[in-house]
């Protein structure tokens, strides 16, 4: 999966930064995961394979990456553990929390749309969740706003301002980790 990520331009996570998402979610122990942004399934299978114990919803939108993660989902053989929901996150949210909730949930989708994704997902989370968010960080630019690209100026501002807002969030103790791209740990009190 990591030769095809790269062969096909797929973001996935750095293995630092997943080897420390496995490692915090060791600690949790999790049944329920909510992971939005799929992408190819291996942050969910990686997960699923860590944890044998957890069950784990992910949404993905776009269709051919859903169709990968289902694919290979189906090939570890893991489909009776992880559910692959197509569609934008911030549209089939509503209905996700309707039916489950999450001792944990993974966000590692649209950067710019973080803020949203915390605020609507924390909704099915269980009391004593975590939410972990990866590339707060967002390649050392959240720091340094001003050597961010043009291109890249106004979602390294989102970002910051996602961290800002997590960090000042009086439902959540929130940790924001030099790992991999940068993780956030926010512990529901």
């Amino acid at each position: 999966m990591e030769h095809y990520a790269k062969e096909n331009n797929v973001p996935i996570m750095d293995i630092v930064g997943m080897e420390a998402l496995l490692q915090f979610l060791r600690l949790k122990q999790p049944k329920t995961i909510l992971e939005i942004g799929a992408a190819i399934g291996y942050s969910a299978i990686r997960m699923a394979l860590t944890l044998p114990q957890v069950t784990i919803v992910t949404i993905e939108r776009d269709e051919k990456r859903y169709s990968d993660a289902v694919s290979f989902i189906k090939k570890a053989d893991l489909e009776e553990r992880i559910q692959v929901i197509f569609g934008d996150a911030l549209d089939v949210l509503e209905d996700v929390k309707e039916k489950y909730s999450f001792d944990a949930i993974f966000i590692d989708a649209a950067k710019g749309q973080y803020q949203k994704f915390f605020t609507t997902s924390q909704q099915c989370l269980n009391e004593n969740g975590m939410i972990i968010s990866d590339n707060v960080l967002f390649r050392g630019l959240v720091a340094s706003i001003e050597d961010a690209e043009k291109r890249h100026k106004n979602m390294v501002k989102k970002i910051d301002a996602y961290n800002e807002e997590i960090m000042n969030d009086p439902q959540f103790d929130t940790m924001i980790l030099p790992i991999g791209d940068g993780i956030a740990i926010s512990l529901k009190k």
